[in-house]
């Protein structure tokens, strides 16, 4: 009965940190560029009272034994990086990356960040910045007078003048792609790290052959969150935090008839 407090007790644990995942990604529903959390479970310890294979004679095996599990625990919540809806917004500097890639950001530090979120803007010396002001990494510079702002699908940045007809380029969007990008480590507003588990970032330009996902002016990515999946998965957790619940009653229960038997 120990081995049951303890099992359901750690399954409660589990689903708490499950229903936090969820409120996590229920809250950014609406965030741009957001990518969702799928948490993930490990079953602990077993202890094998007899072990699978065992002898049980001179020419036969015990054929399955007897292994009694210590409960379950969150092992990891892992970045799903399914492409969210577009939202056309027809502002110039709003930008999505169809398929695979992460916009590069120069932070105060000196360190690249990477997000997904394209809400790009102007700071008053005319490079393209995120809505906190981090310039897009390599820097591009638009002049105050600049008209008819486009950007290609390849990333290419051109205007156009008064009194001129030709366009002129102010520079190219790169992108980035890790080997594993559910291991990148969330710093929050929408950025990530690269780590040991996700890999080197690799730089090319959008569209390019090297597996990036090409441009799109005047959109943006919205959260890839299901509001219907996460409340039935909400629903799912509150069912086994209850069933968990339940066991540790039951076993609460049994322990206070063993304390009764010499009464």
């Amino acid at each position: 009965m120990i081995r049951a407090l303890y099992s359901a007790g750690s399954g409660m644990s589990a689903q708490q940190l499950n229903v936090d995942n969820i409120a996590h990604n229920l809250a950014n529903a609406n965030t741009a560029g957001f990518k969702m959390r799928r948490a993930q479970f490990q079953d602990l310890m077993y202890q094998s009272l007899v072990q699978p294979g065992a002898a049980a004679g001179a020419q036969t095996n015990i054929p399955s034994g007897l292994q009694l599990g210590l409960g379950t625990r969150t092992a990891s919540n892992e970045i799903v990086f399914t492409q969210g809806d577009f939202s056309l917004t027809n502002n110039p500097l709003d930008l999505v990356i169809q398929g695979k890639g992460f916009f590069q950001v120069r932070r105060p530090t000196g360190e690249t960040a990477f997000t997904r979120s394209g809400s790009f803007h102007l700071d008053r010396d005319g490079n393209i910045v995120t809505q906190d002001g981090e310039a897009l990494e390599p820097q591009i510079t638009i002049p105050a007078e600049a008209q008819g702002v486009t950007i290609g699908s390849d990333g290419t940045v051109s205007f156009s003048l008064p009194g001129q007809t030709a366009t002129q380029i102010a520079g190219q969007i790169q992108i980035a792609n890790f080997p594993n990008p559910a291991g990148l480590n969330s710093i929050g507003r929408n950025l990530y790290m690269p780590t040991d588990a996700s890999g080197e970032a690799q730089i090319g330009i959008p569209g390019g052959q090297e597996g990036m996902g090409s441009l799109l002016q005047g959109y943006v990515e919205q959260s890839n969150v299901s509001v219907v999946s996460e409340f039935i998965n909400l629903i799912v957790a509150q069912r086994a935090y209850e069933a968990n619940s339940k066991i540790v009653r039951a076993a609460d229960e049994m322990y206070q008839q063993a304390n009764n038997v010499t009464r």
